[in-house]
């Protein structure tokens, strides 16, 4: 895995602004991704980030990038735990939730757009996504956003400036380690 795809696709959740990230990337015979997730732990585990494959197949893996601490307060909001229990998780901690979400992306048919609340999006856009993904959307981004446009756009600036300064700071000889930051 590059770290440059790694920034592209995971700087917000590196610099603290959002709970979790996701990314694929294209695997091959002689790729481990399994060593390459466990190496990726080694060197963000220090920083409060962890790191798992969600799905592998013979082309690609899904990996997510998350906070541990910011998954657990983005899953306590009352309307994210209707919409998991709705879903039919056990919403007991943030960890089997997470089980739970691998098993319905290994599983299930359909994607699980839930998924919107283990990458920090908010709960009332995930809830009209799922309900509704065409109509209604105000403004697209990082995510569709239905509630609340011009917060949305603030964030979307704010983690489009985050990739390329991290890009940037990538390109003067900075490690993804050196990169993610410590937050509780």
């Amino acid at each position: 895995m590059s770290e440059e795809l790694i920034i592209e696709h995971c700087s917000p959740t590196l610099a603290g602004m959002k709970s979790g990230s996701m990314f694929s990337v294209k695997t091959s015979k002689d790729m481990d991704i399994y060593e390459e997730v466990r190496d990726l732990n080694k060197a963000l585990r220090k920083k409060g980030l962890r790191v798992i494959p969600l799905r592998k197949t013979d082309e690609f893996a899904l990996i997510y990038i998350y906070r541990p601490k910011h998954l657990e307060k983005d899953l306590k909001d009352p309307r994210a735990l209707r919409i998991l229990k709705k879903k039919g998780y056990e919403t007991q901690n943030p960890e089997c939730c997470i089980a739970q979400l691998v098993r319905h992306i290994r599983s299930d048919e359909a994607f699980p757009h839930e998924i919107g609340l283990f990458l920090g999006y908010p709960p009332s856009d995930v809830e009209s996504f799922i309900k509704h993904p065409c109509t209604g959307v105000k403004c697209c981004g990082y995510w569709k956003a239905y509630s609340n446009p011009e917060k949305a756009q603030k964030k979307f600036v704010r983690f489009r400036k985050c990739t390329e300064a991290y890009h940037e700071m990538n390109k003067r000889g900075k490690s993804l380690a050196q990169l993610a930051v410590y937050t509780d």
